[in-house]
């Protein structure tokens, strides 16, 4: 079945550690793509998606513009990241993993999800909808993300893992009614 990530109702969140000491969080605001889910065959299923790198917020101002600048996103030249399946492996009835080139800052890394099916069902609104849940962890210096300040009493201001959340619901594409001969 083809799926459609309904982006209002879809999250890509990220964790890192500040100052070695703190965790910061934040969220890309605009997700769109396409899921091909077979419950049957997950081995035939397959994801393309798309972060609009611009709808960054981790509710500082400041903080939101560094990261959208040269030291970071350079959002100006790398708009988007995305993220392509290669493989979908079965670990459990519910749990998968799921292997892909993710692409941020203009470097492709072959990146694996442990995703979640959460199940499907109907919304108010007739549509069948779907929900995952992914997590995964990334180095952001794999995909030129270098910037940092050496701290005086050790360690870096910013943290090189990144931690990677994304809860997504998606909504079923309708069938194309097909003609009688």
């Amino acid at each position: 079945m083809n799926w459609t990530i309904d982006g209002s109702h879809s999250l890509a969140e990220f964790s890192v550690k500040h100052m070695m000491v703190t965790t910061v969080k934040g969220r890309f605001q605009k997700i769109t793509g396409n899921i091909v889910w077979d419950e049957t065959n997950p081995a035939a299923s397959s994801v393309d998606a798309t972060i609009d790198a611009t709808s960054i917020t981790t509710h500082d101002e400041k903080r939101d513009g560094h990261l959208v600048s040269g030291d970071f996103f350079e959002v100006e030249k790398y708009p988007t990241i995305t993220f392509k399946s290669t493989k979908v492996e079965a670990k459990h009835s519910d749990d998968f993993k799921v292997t892909g080139d993710l692409t941020i800052h203009g470097i492709t890394k072959q990146v694996t999800l442990e995703v979640e099916y959460n199940g499907s069902g109907k919304n108010p609104w007739g549509m069948t909808v779907a929900g995952f849940t992914a997590k995964t962890s990334i180095n952001r210096k794999d995909f030129g993300l270098n910037w940092n300040v050496a701290l005086e009493t050790g360690g870096v201001l910013v943290s090189d893992k990144i931690n990677v959340t994304l809860e997504i619901e998606a909504v079923a594409a309708p069938v194309e009614a097909t003609a009688n001969a």
